[in-house]
C-alpha cells in the first residue's frame, strides 16, 4: 500500500512545537513497499481573514485539510481542538520526537498501525509514537 504522510514543520529540520495546523510547512513523504522518500513540500497558506480565530475553529480545519488535499495522514508534535474534524479525514499521528528525520524513521517502523488506522475511515483513531 502507498501513503503520503505530512510532517508539519517551521524550519524543515524539526516538527513545529504548536499545533501541526500552524507548521509553515509541510514535508509529504512517499512511503510504499518498506521505503520511503520525500515526494513534495508544501507551504501552508494559512487561513485567510481574521487571525484571531481560536485554535479549534472549523474554518481552521478546512484550512488545512484543504492544504493537504491527497495526504493520508499528518504528523505533528501536537494537535489542536480539531483533532477529532481532521481524524475524519486523516491518520493523526502525535510524534514524541523534535526532527522530521526522526519522525519519518517512527513511521516507518509503525507503518502498521497507519494502516490500520487509515482502513477504519472515520472511526479511526490518533496514534501516539515515542523514541
Amino acid at each position: 500500500m502507498e501513503l503520503l504522510i505530512a510532517f508539519g514543520t517551521d524550519d524543515r529540520k524539526n516538527l513545529n512545537d504548536d499545533h501541526v495546523g500552524m507548521a509553515k510547512y509541510f514535508y509529504v513523504y512517499k512511503f510504499s513497499n518498506n521505503k520511503q522518500g520525500l515526494a513534495e513540500r508544501r507551504k501552508n497558506v494559512k487561513l485567510k481573514g481574521d487571525e484571531s480565530m481560536k485554535h479549534g475553529d472549523p474554518e481552521k480545519a478546512k484550512a488545512t485539510s484543504s492544504v493537504l488535499e491527497g495526504v493520508d495522514a499528518i504528523v505533528g508534535r501536537k494537535f489542536g481542538p480539531n483533532l477529532p474534524r481532521i481524524s475524519k479525514k486523516f491518520v493523526c499521528v502525535v510524534a514524541r520526537m523534535e526532527g522530521v528525520n526522526q519522525a519519518v524513521t517512527a513511521v516507518r517502523d509503525n507503518i502498521d498501525l497507519v494502516i490500520e488506522q487509515k482502513k477504519r475511515g472515520e472511526d479511526r483513531r490518533h496514534i501516539v509514537l515515542k523514541l
